[in-house]
């Protein structure tokens, strides 16, 4: 039996999870979009925090250990919102896929040139 392609699957899972949860992305207005986007960068953020907390990043103090299995809850966790947006912004798992691509180019254009200059424009064809 084929494996199913991971991404498009986890794409069509978040699709389900957000349709249940009451959020639609088919056809949202701009305010909508907006309204969204930003739910979605904050929740990241809260996410992101909460990762952080899962690591012992306070040199003070000296009780702290490394959550490791809250870690990989956490990165999991930011996954479910990143598909969300992407989703929010019509991006599809071939379309990320696609850009990710386009964007590791120029990632690694910029370290061949040692990435001395920003140039706003090596990104806009992406």
């Amino acid at each position: 039996m084929e494996k199913p392609d991971q991404l498009r699957e986890l794409f069509r899972m978040q699709q389900a999870l957000n349709e249940r949860i009451g959020v639609r992305t088919a056809g949202m207005s701009e305010e909508e979009k907006t309204k969204w986007v930003l739910n979605y960068c904050r929740a990241l953020s809260q996410e992101l925090a909460e990762l952080t907390d899962s690591v012992p990043w306070k040199w003070w103090a000296k009780y702290q250990k490394f959550d490791e299995q809250n870690a990989r809850v956490e990165v999991v966790d930011l996954f479910h919102f990143l598909i969300s947006l992407a989703q929010t912004l019509g991006m599809s798992a071939d379309d990320v896929f696609n850009a990710y691509v386009k964007k590791n180019e120029v990632n690694f254009q910029r370290q061949d040139t040692g990435y001395a200059v920003k140039d706003d424009h090596d990104s806009k064809h992406i």
